[in-house]
C-alpha cells in the first residue's frame, strides 16, 4: 500500500481479509502516522517507496491525487500491477501516459471506484434493462480530506462512473453548475449528462451538507429502481407482465394492478474488501478486471468536462472586468 491515511488505513486493514494475498507492507511520508498504523495493524512500514516496491507483486495507490501519476509510474517501471484510487490521475494526459506505460509493461491497472461493489448496486444489476433516465444525489458533511480537489473529483466521480456503467455509450452533452462554499474549489455541483442514445442522467454532489445521502434512481421501460447506496439496500417496482391498460376502461387502475414490488438483495460484504478481492483475483488470473484503467479514464474525462462547464458558467456570472481569482475568493 502506498499511503496510509484515512482511506489507506482501511485498505491495509481489509487486505488481511482477502484470499490469495498478503500485505507485504506500506509506505507513508508521514513517519508518525506510519509508525502508528504499523503498530495498530501489525503490518510493516517501509522507509521508502523503492523499499516497498522491492517487497510486492502489486501496489494499491491511496495517496493524494496529484501524486497518483508519479507513484504509479515508479511501480509500473518495476513491473507491479496497480489498483489506483479514484480519480485515476489529475489529468487526461497523465491518465493516458500511465495506461500506455502499463500496456507496454504488461501490468494490470484497476481503478478504485468502490461503489461498483456496493451491495445495492450488485443486487440491482440483474434488473437493469436499457435505462432512460438516472438521478443521483451524494451529499456529505464537510471533511478536509479530499478538499484539495473540487467535489466533482472528490465525490461526484463515483456517480459518474456508475452512470457510465449503467448507461454505457458516449456522453454527447454536459450542462453543469457549481459553487465554492468552504474551500477555494467547487463544494456543491449539479450536472446533467445527455448520452448519444438520448438517455439522460442528473447528478448532484455536495460536501457541505448537514446530512449524508447516497441515492441512485434508475428509470427504464420495465420499471423503476431506487437504490440507497449508504444503506446498501434497494427496491425495484416492475411493471406487471399481465398489465393491459385497455382492460381498465374509464376506471383508473390500482397501483398493485400495474406494478409489482421486487426486493433487491445481494450477499453482505464490505465493498472495499470486495474491490481488493477482485483486484487480487485479476492479478492472479482467476477473475476479470472489474473496473479497468480505461473505466477510470472515462470517468475522469467526464468529470473534467463537468468542471470545464462549471468554470465556464462561473465566468459568465462575474461582473465585467472582475478577475477569475477575485471571483473565487
Amino acid at each position: 500500500m502506498a499511503g496510509a491515511g484515512a482511506l489507506g488505513f482501511h485498505h491495509i486493514r481489509l487486505l488481511g481479509k482477502v484470499e490469495g494475498a498478503v500485505c507485504a507492507g506500506f509506505f507513508d511520508t508521514d513517519v508518525v502516522r506510519a509508525k502508528n498504523v504499523a503498530e495498530q495493524l501489525a503490518v510493516p512500514a517501509m522507509t521508502s517507496l523503492d523499499a516497498l516496491l522491492d517487497t510486492c507483486d502489486a501496489l494499491c495507490i491511496v495517496v493524494p491525487t496529484p501524486a497518483h501519476a508519479p507513484v504509479a509510474h515508479a511501480a509500473v517501471a518495476r513491473g507491479k500491477h496497480l489498483l489506483v484510487e479514484k480519480p485515476l490521475c489529475a489529468s487526461i494526459e497523465e491518465a493516458d501516459a500511465l495506461l500506455a506505460a502499463a500496456r507496454h509493461a504488461g501490468v494490470l491497472v484497476q481503478t478504485g471506484h468502490v461503489e461498483r461493489f456496493n451491495r445495492a448496486l450488485r443486487a440491482a444489476i440483474p434488473y437493469v434493462q436499457a435505462p432512460r433516465f438516472i438521478t443521483s444525489e451524494r451529499l456529505a458533511p464537510f471533511n478536509p480530506r479530499g478538499s484539495d480537489v473540487a467535489v466533482v473529483l472528490d465525490l461526484m466521480i463515483h456517480d459518474i462512473d456508475l452512470v457510465l456503467t449503467l448507461l454505457g455509450g458516449n456522453v454527447s452533452d454536459v450542462q453543469a453548475l457549481g459553487v465554492p462554499v468552504l474551500t477555494p474549489s467547487v463544494d456543491i455541483a449539479n450536472a446533467r449528462m445527455v448520452f448519444a442514445g438520448g438517455e439522460v442522467a442528473t447528478i448532484t454532489a455536495s460536501r457541505v451538507s448537514r446530512e449524508r445521502m447516497r441515492k441512485l434512481r434508475v428509470f427504464q421501460r420495465s420499471g423503476y429502481l431506487s437504490l440507497d447506496l449508504a444503506a446498501g439496500t434497494g427496491h425495484f417496482y416492475r411493471v406487471r407482465g399481465d398489465f393491459d391498460p385497455s382492460t381498465f376502461g374509464d376506471s383508473p387502475p390500482s397501483l398493485e394492478s400495474v406494478v409489482e414490488y421486487v426486493p433487491l438483495s445481494a450477499p453482505e460484504d464490505e465493498p472495499l474488501r470486495l474491490e481488493l478481492q477482485s483486484f487480487v483475483d485479476a492479478v492472479r488470473g482467476s477473475g476479470p478486471l472489474v473496473v479497468t484503467g480505461d473505466d477510470g479514464r472515462a470517468a475522469l474525462a467526464v468529470a473534467l468536462r463537468i468542471m470545464e462547464e462549471i468554470e465556464r458558467s462561473m465566468r459568465g456570472q462575474m461582473p465585467v472586468g472582475m478577475p477569475a481569482a477575485a471571483a473565487r475568493a
